[in-house]
């Protein structure tokens, strides 16, 4: 089976009117798509939870969509890197957003703790830790076999952690941070969708900052309009139970 997970990333209060956006859009494509929703528990610092919010998530879960735990906070205030190459990764290629590219395993277990209760406060069933920016350090990497999520994910693989299987996944996702990663983000993402065409499992990821961007819009869902001409869409946790 090929597979299509389209995803919503960066899902929380402050983001909601773009969330119903980007959701309001991808139902316009195909409205049995079911998207997997990567949800901060407490973005930026953020702990309120309007009802709005809640009843929306809500809403999402009844017609057919799933909850990912992205993070906790989505900030990495770890220790300023010594090396120059984790200086970039962390600061330039993040923006200063990648919460568990440099975490020990025990604080990395903390956090996932907090924001599993922070889920089983809410009732919201949760299966899926995607990290923020997709980096995720060696001690996170350990903290994640203390829980029993089904998967997670990296920029370009897919990890079914109950199996121990990595599979090459790759994301088409839209960098909205200037013009010529705009521009850039789109010829690539383009050229992705040729070369995964034989792939098992394609992820189309929105994140809040492409619903300000209606070109970039239209690229993205024409993506996944061709994408489903081929591969069915799935929950990330539907896919990770295919895996044989």
């Amino acid at each position: 089976m090929r597979a299509l997970c389209v995803s919503i990333h960066d899902v929380a209060p402050p983001t909601l009117a773009a969330c119903k956006v980007i959701a309001a859009a991808v139902r316009e494509v195909d409205a049995s798509i079911p998207l997997t929703l990567l949800v901060v528990p407490r973005y930026h610092g953020e702990a309120a939870v309007p009802v709005e919010y809640a009843d929306w998530i809500t809403e999402r879960m009844g017609s057919g969509d799933e909850l990912a735990l992205h993070g906790y906070t989505h900030q990495d205030d770890s220790p300023a890197p010594q090396r120059w190459t984790d200086a970039i990764r962390r600061s330039v290629y993040t923006a200063g957003e990648g919460e568990f590219s440099a975490l020990t395993c025990e604080e990395a277990a903390r956090r996932i703790e907090r924001g599993r209760r922070w889920f089983a406060e809410r009732g919201w069933p949760v299966r899926g830790f995607v990290a923020p920016a997709w980096l995720v350090s060696p001690g996170t990497w350990d903290a994640l076999q203390k829980f029993d999520f089904l998967y997670t994910t990296t920029l370009s693989r897919f990890h079914v952690l109950e199996r121990g299987v990595s599979l090459r996944a790759p994301a088409v996702v839209y960098s909205t941070r200037n013009v010529w990663r705009r521009w850039a983000s789109r010829g690539w993402n383009a050229a992705l969708m040729r070369a995964a065409h034989t792939m098992p499992l394609v992820r189309v990821g929105f994140h809040p900052a492409d619903a300000e961007y209606p070109h970039i819009m239209i690229h993205a869902l024409k993506l996944v309009q061709r994408f489903l001409r081929t591969r069915e869409a799935l929950t990330k946790s539907a896919f990770a139970r295919s895996v044989g």
